[in-house]
């Protein structure tokens, strides 16, 4: 009984991983707006000191 649950959880481990690899990787094709980076124009004015 126990050795069931120990290979459930495995299976559902490595399922999981599978998953998350093919998310990886085909996630941007089926969802680009998900994978890309916030994009906003950052301005700050930049003081150099002169000898």
């Amino acid at each position: 009984m126990l050795w069931r649950l120990i290979k459930l959880l495995f299976f559902l481990a490595v399922l999981g991983g599978i998953g998350l690899i093919a998310y990886a990787y085909l996630g941007p094709v089926f969802f680009p707006q998900d994978f890309a980076p916030p994009t906003r124009q950052v301005v700050e004015p930049v003081v150099l000191e002169t000898e």
